[in-house]
């Protein structure tokens, strides 16, 4: 396989990018201090908060001084619904964006004209990190509204001078169509979602190594190194990982570097990272797994303090930008732990057994029920096309030996034919809890 060849020219970086260490600290130190006392005097959660503790803005001397600041949840957010955690009249707010809800009261997440041009600024950066050029045509398949990705990165390709589709995501045959007949150079898109593309577009007859896309720029859900080998041999194009949730802006937090592939450099001068043990609160040695938090520093509607994104990952060194340390994949989030009695599964461990077996297509869910007061897993995954019905009982003993000897669990699975695990044209739908949780 050989790869589109990336141009990584140092000056194509911005002002930022080339920040000395200690330029980075000060302004980030600045920029903290700013939204603290933005956040104790304008909004009334945060004012509570500091009182609460017996702090006040003042007492941030240092950015060791962060560790005094009360963590955000998303219940504090769901607390303050819809304008509360707003640091500025709602008159001065030009957008929202909010989370789908379907767990709770939804997130909002308001943005000044500043916030806008801000972020669309970051999403430039993480387009040219990822290899995205001026003048490229770039095919979005994220979903627009208020879900933040489709207009997050729409913003941040028309500022970095690209030619956008606003595809939005769903009408799959429609976007091979598009792909096919304007030629994009580069593709915003769900992973689970782009798997589903390669396969109609293998359906429809087209040979996806054959399309102009170069670089695919994947988020809004944690994917696997094996996934990430399985897009690049089948579309003959580089897949770089972008990161964000919308509680802190959006996508655009963090992106991996084309050239290197080696984990999201984090935009340290807009968003300041701690990784702590989820048990204890403590922050974690550098290196080591534990739950992302993280504070904005440059957000002027809805600035946010020591947010904790459940997402599990690990702070490494910056690499082919050096002043800006990376984060690891996500490897899952806190709230995705499934525990089968007693053992720790993650969606991405299944995902990368299921990638690794022959006869299989990336398509899986896990179903968690509840037989006999004992949980009880069970994994579907789709065998691939053409595949004979007589081979599929191979398949599930070989999935279930994998999952025993590598993650320590036992499991039920069943291999199902073609189209037989539901598509999403956004997030894939990984877990299905079907438990009785009141017994």
């Amino acid at each position: 396989m050989t790869l589109p060849p990336t141009d990584s020219r140092p000056d194509l970086f911005d002002d930022a990018e080339r920040w000395s260490l200690d330029e980075l600290r000060a302004r980030q130190l600045e920029r903290l201090q700013a939204t603290v006392r933005s956040t104790y005097e304008h909004v009334p959660h945060y004012r509570a908060q500091f009182e609460q503790r017996g702090i006040h803005p003042d007492d941030i001397r240092t950015l060791d001084d962060i560790r005094l600041l009360p963590f955000t949840t998303k219940a504090d957010l769901r607390d303050n619904y819809p304008f509360d955690m707003f640091a500025v009249p709602r008159e001065q707010v030009v957008r929202v964006h909010a989370s789908s809800g379907t767990t709770g009261r939804a997130t909002v997440v308001g943005y000044t004209k500043a916030d806008i041009t801000t972020w669309a600024s970051i999403v430039a950066r993480c387009i040219r990190a990822a290899g995205g050029r001026p003048g490229d045509i770039a095919h979005v398949s994220y979903g627009y509204g208020l879900f933040t990705g489709g207009l997050g990165v729409h913003y941040g390709a028309e500022h970095l001078g690209c030619t956008v589709v606003p595809a939005s995501g769903g009408n799959t045959e429609k976007q091979i169509q598009l792909i096919h007949d304007f030629r994009p150079r580069i593709i915003f898109v769900t992973p689970s979602y782009f798997l589903a593309m390669l396969d109609e577009a293998e359906r429809m007859g087209l040979d996806p190594r054959q399309t102009s896309l170069e670089i695919g720029v994947f988020g809004a859900e944690p994917w696997t190194e094996a996934m990430r080998a399985e897009i690049q041999e089948r579309a003959n194009m580089h897949a770089t990982d972008i990161f964000g949730l919308s509680e802190l802006m959006g996508p655009g937090v963090a992106q991996e570097c084309v050239e290197t592939k080696d984990g999201l450099h984090l935009w340290e001068d807009h968003f300041y990272p701690e990784v702590v043990n989820p048990l204890t609160d403590e922050p974690v040695e550098e290196g080591q797994v534990g739950e992302l938090v993280l504070t904005s520093l440059t957000k002027e509607a809805m600035p946010i303090l020591r947010y904790r994104t459940r997402d599990l990952t690990q702070l490494l060194p910056g690499t082919a930008r050096p002043t800006f340390r990376r984060m690891a994949k996500i490897t899952g989030r806190t709230d995705d732990l499934m525990i089968v009695r007693g053992v720790n599964v993650y969606p991405t461990q299944i995902e990368e057994i299921v990638l690794d077996i022959d006869g299989l297509t990336p398509h899986f869910q896990c179903v968690l029920t509840r037989p006999d007061r004992m949980d009880e897993l069970t994994i579907l995954v789709e065998a691939a096309p053409g595949s004979a019905e007589s081979g599929h009982a191979a398949l599930a003993e070989t999935v279930r030996h994998h999952v025993k000897s590598r993650i320590g669990t036992n499991a039920r699975v069943e291999v199902l034919g073609e189209g037989g695990i539901e598509r999403s044209v956004g997030k894939a739908r990984r877990i299905v809890d079907q438990r009785d949780l009141r017994g």
